[in-house]
């Protein structure tokens, strides 16, 4: 088994669980550092890859991250290419999600802010990274609601942009922030489109208000992404 394949399995928790849940990421292991599931994380290995052998220039970002799972894997995949000139940006409330707002109505009734077990700290998704000997100049963290941090974060051309906010709101204004910073042939993740009714309406209503109608693939059974002017 190569470095990445085994990294994969240890991210999914798949050493020790390898049930269909885990497999196909419908579960919310005790173990690992990651929710999506086998396919998800291959669709983003190959994401990741295609912009290096491609040279889609731009950075690496996800927001969202849990225990940081996704943003170890693309951190892995840059070292393991030898690149050195990207950043990972690990964009996260690293408190959990927020309640449901009156501005948002279309997350009424929403209870992921219910669940403690969605909150990790910064420090705990750092202390991740350390443990695979991933922490580095080429890791950056950007904290707080997403509504307060992406709009003035440091960031620029991104080549790949994976959004994990489950919400309406997070997803909307995670794009709203972000989705000029993704290059021509960069790619867009959106974790929760198949599963979250919610945030799919978000992905179509922003790009509805841009006149946009790019084609997006299905990865599985929630999981989507496009290319940029694809």
């Amino acid at each position: 088994m190569s470095y990445i394949s085994l990294l994969k399995s240890v991210l999914l928790d798949r050493i020790h669980n390898d049930s269909e849940a885990r497999l196909d990421g419908k579960d919310w292991p005790l173990g690992g550092f990651s929710m999506i599931g086998q396919a998800r994380m291959d669709n983003l290995q190959t994401c990741v890859e295609h912009v290096i052998a491609r040279g889609v220039p731009g950075d690496l970002l996800e927001a969202g991250v849990w225990r940081g799972g996704s943003t170890i894997l693309m951190r892995a995949l840059l070292k393991h290419h030898g690149v050195t000139d990207r950043t990972v940006w690990v964009a996260d409330s690293f408190e959990g999600l927020p309640k449901p707002k009156d501005d948002w109505p279309q997350d009424a009734g929403d209870t992921h802010h219910l669940h403690p077990e969605l909150a990790v700290s910064i420090d705990d998704v750092q202390r991740n990274f350390e443990r695979f000997g991933l922490m580095d100049d080429q890791v950056k963290f950007i904290k707080g609601w997403f509504h307060e941090s992406l709009p003035t974060a440091p960031i620029g051309a991104l080549a790949v942009l994976r959004l994990d906010g489950d919400m309406y709101e997070s997803t909307f204004v995670s794009l709203t922030a972000l989705y000029d910073k993704v290059i021509d042939g960069g790619f867009v993740i959106v974790d929760d489109y198949g599963y979250i009714n919610s945030c799919k309406q978000a992905v179509h209503d922003f790009l509805d208000s841009r006149g946009l109608r790019p084609a997006i693939l299905t990865v599985d059974w929630t999981g989507v992404y496009w290319v940029k002017g694809g």
